[in-house]
């Protein structure tokens, strides 16, 4: 009688949290159906952290994300300790130990034991007077860093994650990290793999790049959103992984959503930029020639990627107070809705600006307006020119916040001043609020000591400094050229032929565009080239347009440069991350031979 082979390693991880603020049947769902070994969390963007160093500038014990200890871990303490599932989440924010004891608080009083590390060195604010004086500068603009700032953090990579849980932790609380080191980290761990293996690294990072974003892995943003049932009980993601870097999306059983194939290559293009060099603390990847094919009912297989070299220095994320902004509205009904509420808007920007002036005070820094309900982000391409309901939306920045008080007074007045239908929800008057302006530059790896605190005793870990990442990746060829171009054309929108998401990476804009058919893309690559993309967008968009061909999923990826007002917390646009941007593209008509394609999607 001989031994059966043992089965391969399998590494089930479950994704509860894509950001602060997410929905809190996630844990519990993942934790009760989902057979996990690891639950992670990822909750911090830039603006997060801004919000959390002002909490704990009021509040020292504050600073980190509240609802992961008092939402997410709370109902699932004790299952998470009988099923032995570890945790790992970048809750932490700008106080990971505040986070611990919280947690360990919550856990004494339910009876629960747990072993909680926590990964210190991403705070770097303290070394800003230094780098600043070195001359260096924000890595977009080339600005010169400010004098002051809210927060300074470096993203760190898995290195810290994996030893913690080699040392026995049960979770593991990080503050800044990139999105995926969470996932990547128990990978490390539980295969063993080295901090040179670098397509594995790549691989586990693209697992944890999928899961990051919650259920936008199950069906959440899929552009065919007709054909995602069941969303108030959709299922968060789940990566069931194996030692060769390969794994398989799934969710648990008897919840909403679907996990397809197409939903998942939406994801692997968001917000990744050149998909050759996605650059992370521990390794660069190349996504460009991974596969991904629907294994099952809710089940999506996606093979191992490549990677090189990180590079020797840590982007740094940071924030700085830029005076503060009011945003107000109010709701116009009637005939020429959308001339009347621009009207409004421009009288209220005249009449404060005068009180201002007449008082000696600076104008607003900037000011902006918006229709909503007239498709206003659309431009020259709107089609609503007589919508007889709208809202308007008028935004000011200034260096204090008295004017701002002054300007959200005088919106209100609008209502019974200027135009017929003017009237509003509720709500009372707009809030002023600070203006936070994210910047960010990189920082060698080796000013930060990394290191994490299990059972009070601090481990410094070893960060590999003897790479430069100035490896370069294999070249690759454009798409074949289209040889089918006669023949009657047609005009044929892109949401016919592609599927889309867009996301943002300061002020760039990501927007991944995915063939329905593979055989269409050259179609596509012929069509939506960055110059007919540029123009398109040419009302919003101030740079140029990159454009990057992925054959393994018959896909393109486009970066689109000064999209977004200066994204994030800096832009006064109603949709300051771009998350929109792929829905407008795939509105965009592009001529076809009408034999080539099926009948136009009715929309």
């Amino acid at each position: 009688m001989t031994d059966a082979t043992p089965a391969p390693k399998t590494v089930r991880i479950g994704g509860a949290s894509g950001f602060w603020g997410d929905s809190m049947v996630a844990a519990p769902q993942l934790v009760a159906h989902g057979r996990l070994d690891y639950l992670v969390f990822d909750y911090l963007a830039e603006t997060t952290m801004a919000i959390l160093a002002a909490a704990r500038a009021k509040k020292p014990e504050m600073g980190y994300a509240t609802d992961f200890v008092d939402i997410a871990m709370k109902p699932v303490l004790a299952e998470i300790k009988r099923q032995g599932i570890k945790v790992v989440s970048n809750a932490g924010g700008i106080n990971p130990r505040g986070c611990a004891a919280a947690l360990a608080a919550l856990a004494d009083a339910a009876g629960v034991s747990l072993r909680i590390a926590v990964v210190e060195g991403d705070d770097v604010s303290a070394q800003m007077p230094a780098v600043r004086a070195e001359g260096t500068r924000d890595m977009f603009t080339g600005e010169a860093l400010p004098e002051k700032v809210l927060s300074a953090n470096a993203y760190l990579g898995a290195l810290p994650i994996a030893a913690a849980l080699a040392a026995g932790a049960d979770v593991v609380i990080t503050g800044r990290c990139v999105d995926s080191a969470v996932t990547l980290g128990p990978l490390m761990h539980e295969f063993g793999w080295r901090s040179d293996d670098y397509d594995l690294l790549a691989s586990g990072s693209l697992a944890g790049h999928i899961i990051e974003c919650g259920c936008q892995a199950t069906g959440g943003l899929h552009t065919d959103w007709e054909d995602i049932p069941d969303w108030a009980h959709i299922g968060y993601p789940i990566v069931e992984c194996h030692t060769d870097g390969s794994f398989v999306v799934t969710k648990p059983e008897g919840t909403g959503g679907k996990v397809i194939r197409a939903a998942v290559a939406e994801q692997l293009l968001y917000e990744i930029g050149d998909p050759a060099s996605y650059m992370l603390p521990d390794v660069t990847c190349d996504f460009r020639e991974v596969t991904i094919e629907q294994q099952g009912e809710n089940r999506v297989h996606v093979s191992p990627a490549r990677g090189r070299a990180p590079s020797a220095s840590y982007k740094v994320s940071a924030t700085q107070l830029d005076g503060f902004r009011c945003a107000g509205s109010m709701v116009i009904v009637g005939i020429d809705a959308q001339r009347k509420a621009v009207r409004t808007a421009e009288a209220i920007i005249e009449r404060t600006s005068g009180i201002l002036a007449a008082a000696g005070q600076p104008p607003f820094t900037s000011t902006h307006i918006e229709v909503i309900g007239a498709e206003w982000l659309y431009g020259p391409h709107a089609r609503t020119r007589s919508t007889r309901e709208v809202m308007m939306r008028v935004v000011a920045n200034h260096p204090q916040k008295a004017a701002l008080d002054m300007f959200a007074r005088e919106i209100a007045p609008s209502g019974t001043s200027w135009s017929p239908g003017t009237t509003g929800p509720g709500g009372g008057r707009p809030s002023v609020s600070p203006l936070i302006k994210p910047f960010a530059f990189m920082l060698p790896k080796g000013a930060i000591e990394v290191a994490f605190v299990l059972d009070d005793e601090r481990h410094v870990v070893p960060i590999p400094l003897d790479h430069d990442g100035s490896a370069q990746a294999t070249a690759t060829i454009d798409p074949s050229a289209f040889a089918n171009d006669d023949g009657d054309q047609m005009d044929v929108r892109l949401i016919d032929l592609a599927w889309a998401r867009s996301g943002d990476k300061g002020n760039l804009s990501n927007i991944g565009l995915v063939a329905r058919r593979p055989e269409w893309l050259p179609l596509l690559w012929s069509r939506v080239t960055p110059e007919a993309v540029r123009g398109y967008f040419a009302h919003l968009v101030h740079g140029k347009v990159d454009r990057f061909y992925l054959p393994g999923i018959a896909a393109m990826n486009l970066v689109l440069h000064d999209a977004l007002d200066g994204g994030g917390p800096s832009s006064m646009r109603m949709d300051p991350l771009g998350k929109g941007m792929a829905q407008m593209l795939l509105d965009m008509t592009v001529k076809v031979p009408g034999r080539l394609i099926d009948p136009p999607r009715t929309r």
